[in-house]
């Protein structure tokens, strides 16, 4: 499972690393520390953390909702796999991005639930990057 530091969950949060920082000593996500003692935070607990905000769950209103050339990064939060083809979830900030694709680009690109990605939307397309 992939883990994230605080920073880059601040990053794919769309947040300051202190307002990270501030939401893991409220204990709003759960945090473990690596040999170096660096704090980290699970992929998957990240990814529920991250649709949790973007529902407005949450009473902190500093999520900037923004965008920079069409790129979207995030963190996958749901994959629906068919037989050819495949629905992957993103959330990216305040953004849930969804894109169809098949299943063997998902496969390639080794995505999973708590992965780092990156949509990037061109006209009516959704393209996916794998970090």
């Amino acid at each position: 499972m992939q883990s994230y530091t605080i920073g880059q969950a601040a990053r794919l949060l769309g947040v300051s690393p202190d307002t990270a920082r501030r939401w893991a000593d409220a204990g709003r996500v759960a945090t473990h520390r690596d040999e170096a003692g660096r704090r980290l935070i699970d992929g998957k607990d990240l990814a529920a953390f991250s649709v949790e905000l973007a529902r407005g769950d949450s009473p902190d209103e500093d999520t900037p909702y923004t965008s920079a050339r069409n790129a979207f990064p995030g963190i996958v939060t749901a994959i629906k796999l068919g037989d050819v083809a495949a629905q992957v979830e993103i959330q990216a900030g305040p953004h849930r991005l969804v894109s169809l694709l098949t299943r063997e680009a998902v496969e390639e690109l080794g995505l999973e639930v708590g992965v780092e990605a990156t949509a990037r939307v061109k006209s009516t397309n959704v393209h996916i990057d794998r970090v």
